[in-house]
């Protein structure tokens, strides 16, 4: 059977049962903007399931266009490298908008599974949530002794979100044969391939509420969902969904155009024939390539696809002609393909043509980059962005093309990276690039610029080049310039360490240094300020750093080694450094860790390191072979490349090491120059990636002077002692928790009586305007007067300047009339506002002035008899 054949099987069973068949909704939907894209079939049903849309139907079918590459679903790294993965799918799917429920639609799937489609029932077996015995009871009725497992997990149990619809879900499973790899579904070994699901039914029999309960919803819904493209691989006896004949007429189309012939499940066949529909779906749909939200993930997959066609020998444009394929596999039962044919073609040619005059040179700088990269390794996120930035390569491309050479990638330092060119990109202009030229022509025709400053502050050495406003000059005597010497005392911002400031001084000149920075890894630029005399290339000159500074910045730098030890030594070795930030005043380090640091272990951290410190433990730096220091036991920082010599920090105790690390910058001798040391926070940078903030030396002692100080005026405040600060704290704490309930129970009973009570046909509107009030408050005003006025609608407002908030609520009665999420809608109209909720309870906020009587009107109107 083929897969137009099972469409249209679906859709005519479903419409032979009482269901309006509706057309796929857009890829791009316009009902939700919390989606990137339609991901499911029930999306154009969201608000017919929550009761804030009607329609004249009340079971319906359909078969969506669905995509998940981006957000929440994302399965765009998992195509071509499974059987069933993809970023463009077809979604099979009933639906029942409170006619009729679990049993109904198990029948009916069960019934177009085992008889309009014939499959046998001996390879039929279901998952039910491990509560729902009526799930479990139905199966037994309809399926006999067929194989039903409760499973307790989420996957049985689905939600709309935080608040909303939810229900436990019963999915139906096919066997592939016991020559397929995997177990029973809720087993160990449950995630092989042997068992696939091919239909999932969700019952949306409950609702979640904001305060945590659960309640029954008064209609209860069906939403099902079918992969096409899996049930047809069953139907048609494939084991790969890619091996279904709408696939295989794009692969052998993909034979052709690049004259390969290699195995049908071949992975880069599998991730142009997914892609081309990706791509063409959603220009169809009316997304166009660009650089952000939906046609940057339409971009992104457009590259994979180009870069995977590299992989087969296409280096010519060759994705244009297969979305001619795929408009004739699929634009009669899309026909929005059919008219966006050109469209397609030209836009996806256009896209191949900017990206293929780069991807060669791309590849080229890539594979030199993880030349010196072993596997396990990482390529560092610097050179990741500089492929996106300069070649096109989205990250996920870099991570793909790295994924068969085992190299991941630093993607914090590919987000750092990004964060910073975007913020440059708001202040410099077009100057980035003539300061580039300049630098890359220095460094074709300089020496790289040796360092003297790992045992001096000062020294003498003879200036190579002035760099002024972009461009090498001969003289300098006033303004801001890049000073370039031969050698030098100052330490070139690197690693985390910033760059050292000092003076350059000749018998014609002083020269101030604000900034050190290395340029194309080769070229020390000393950047500054004239402050007297002249300069020319070739004058002899003296170098001389702040060495109170540097002294700073040295103990700073031990104390972030010292810290990744204590780390290590407190949380485990799966600590490491993915980023660090020091300068004289404070320090910075990012590391891999998941979870916040409890205060117990920050306290446990501090104190280890300050043990080091007050041990006076010796730091020896020296420069030895790369993997002899690796083998000897040296850390290597996440993600960056050495050469062959390193340059080695040993922080030893005893004769065993306490930090032991690959490092250029600059050292302490001895752990006991810290002085004391200070964790001032510790937080979330990223999705795996904590950062602690921390001082050392005398900066500790100002900390804790202004923090005594600060103490000091406390206790003079609350006139106690400063060992009574905190009682006294909590006491007062205690005494204004107390007031602000009489306050509030004030406040409450106040607006209780000037409530306002509308009656018509039996209902009655209970109304209260409030004024500063906020929704914690709100909402307790509205439960307060339901537990008095239990039945009727109750609504109450808070004016807070120009916002106004509102809290609804229906009594069970009413709610099939009139939900409260509907009555909250049609208050926040004209008040630009949005809320949420449900037929119980519903809230939100807009701002303006709300006009009482017309809100009391329109609620009686949306009353239905």
């Amino acid at each position: 059977m083929l897969v137009s054949d099972i469409r249209r099987e679906f859709l005519n069973f479903f419409e032979s049962n009482g269901h309006r068949v509706v057309e796929s909704s857009s890829l791009a939907p316009h009902n939700d903007p919390s989606l990137l894209f339609t991901n499911a079939g029930m999306v154009q049903f969201k608000n017919v399931f929550t009761g804030l849309e009607n329609r004249d139907y009340r079971r319906a079918a359909s078969s969506q266009k669905c995509l998940r590459a981006g957000g929440k679903h994302n399965d765009l790294d998992q195509v071509g490298f499974t059987a069933r993965h993809h970023t463009f799918f077809e979604m099979l799917g009933n639906f029942s908008f409170g006619d009729y429920f679990k049993e109904e639609a198990l029948d009916f799937a069960w019934t177009f599974l085992t008889k309009e489609l014939a499959l046998p029932r001996e390879r039929l077996l279901a998952t039910v949530f491990h509560t729902d015995e009526e799930a479990k009871s139905i199966w037994k009725k309809i399926a006999g002794d067929m194989l039903v497992i409760p499973i307790a997990t989420s996957d049985n149990f689905w939600s709309m979100g935080d608040v909303g619809p939810c229900g436990p879900c019963s999915e139906i499973f096919y066997d592939l044969g016991n020559d397929v790899p995997g177990g029973l579904p809720g087993t160990a070994n449950g995630d092989g391939d042997r068992y696939m699901e091919i239909w999932n039914i969700v019952f949306m029999q409950f609702e979640q509420l904001e305060n945590g309960e659960r309640v029954a919803l008064r209609r209860q819904s069906i939403d099902t969902g079918m992969g096409l493209e899996r049930i047809a691989a069953v139907m048609q006896g494939k084991k790969d969904n890619y091996l279904i004949d709408l696939f295989q007429t794009i692969i052998d189309q993909i034979k052709t155009i690049s004259k390969t012939s290699y195995a049908d499940t071949f992975p880069s066949y599998k991730v142009i024939a997914d892609h081309i529909r990706s791509v063409s779906f959603l220009m169809a749909d009316g997304v166009a390539p660009s650089n952000e939200g939906r046609g940057y993930v339409l971009r992104r997959i457009l590259r994979r696809a180009i870069r995977h066609g590299h992989l087969v020998g296409l280096k010519e444009p060759f994705l244009f002609k297969l979305a001619g394929t795929l408009v004739d596999v699929m634009g009669q039962t899309y026909p929005e393909l059919e008219k966006a044919r050109e469209l397609v073609a030209s836009t996806i040619r256009q896209e191949e043509e900017n990206f293929l005059e780069t991807l060669e040179r791309g590849l080229k700088i890539l594979q030199s980059d993880v030349k010196s990269i072993s596997v396990g390794g990482v390529l560092d996120g610097a050179k990741a962005f500089k492929l996106y930035d300069t070649y096109g390569f989205p990250l996920d491309l870099t991570q793909d093309i790295l994924r068969s050479e085992g190299i991941s990638v630093d993607v914090v330092g590919f987000e750092l990276a990004l964060q910073e060119q975007r913020s440059r990109g708001r202040w410099t202009g077009s100057g980035d690039v003539k300061e580039e030229a300049v630098w890359h022509s220095l460094r074709e025709k300089l020496k790289p610029t040796a360092f003297l400053g790992y045992d001096k502050e000062g020294s003498t050495g003879r200036l190579l080049a002035i760099v002024q406003d972009g461009s090498e000059i001969p003289f300098v005597s006033s303004g801001k310039a890049f000073f370039i010497t031969e050698s030098t005392p100052f330490y070139a911002e690197s690693g985390g360490q910033c760059g050292d400031v000092g003076i350059i001084s000749s018998p014609n000149g002083s020269f101030r240094v604000t900034n050190t920075r290395k340029f194309c890894d080769s070229i020390v630029g000393h950047e500054g300020n004239v402050i007297s005399g002249s300069f020319r290339v070739s004058d002899e000159a003296s170098l001389r750093i702040d060495g109170d500074r540097r002294q700073k910045i040295k103990v700073n730098h031990t104390s972030t080694h010292l810290l990744q030890a204590a780390l290590r030594s407190v949380l485990g070795n799966h600590v490491v450094q993915r980023g660090a930030s020091l300068n004289d005043e404070r320090l910075r380090l990012d590391f891999s860790h998941s979870s916040a640091i409890v205060r117990k272990d920050l306290l446990k951290i501090e104190k280890i390191v300050n043990g080091w410190i007050r041990e006076n433990l010796p730091v020896a730096c020296r420069d030895m072979p790369k993997n002899d220091a690796i083998a000897a036991g040296a850390m290597a920082l996440f993600g960056e490349k050495y050469g062959d010599m390193v340059r080695t920090v040993l922080v030893e105790r005893s004769g065993e090491a306490v930090s032991f690390e690959l490092c250029g910058g600059t050292h302490i001798s001895s752990t006991g120059e810290i002085g004391s040391f200070k964790i001032l926070t510790e937080a979330s940078i990223g999705s795996g990636i904590r950062r602690i903030e921390a001082i050392t030396g005398a900066n500790v002692s100002k900390y804790l002077t202004e923090m005594d100080d600060a103490l000091l005026e406390i206790s003079d405040k609350l006139k106690c002692g400063r060992s009574e600060v905190l009682p006294k704290i909590n006491e007062l704490l205690t005494e204004l928790k107390r007031k602000n309930q009489e306050i509030f129970a004030i406040k409450q009973k106040n607006a209780q009586e000037k409530m306002q009570v509308f009656h018509r046909d039996g209902v009655d509107i209970h109304l209260m305007v409030v004024a500063d009030y906020n929704i914690e408050e709100l909402r307790s005003l509205n439960d307060a007067v339901r537990r008095q006025k239990p039945s009727g609608i109750i609504a109450a407002l808070s004016q807070n300047g120009d916002r106004v908030l509102v809290t609804v609520s229906v009594n069970i009665e009413l709610q099939d009339k009139c939900a409260a999420a509907q009555i909250l809608k049609t208050i926040l109209a004209p008040l630009n506002g949005k809320g949420g909720g449900g037929a119980a309870f519903a809230q939100g906020s807009g701002s303006g002035t709300p006009q009482i009587l017309s809100i009391v009107e329109q609620i009686f109107s949306m009353m239905r008899p």
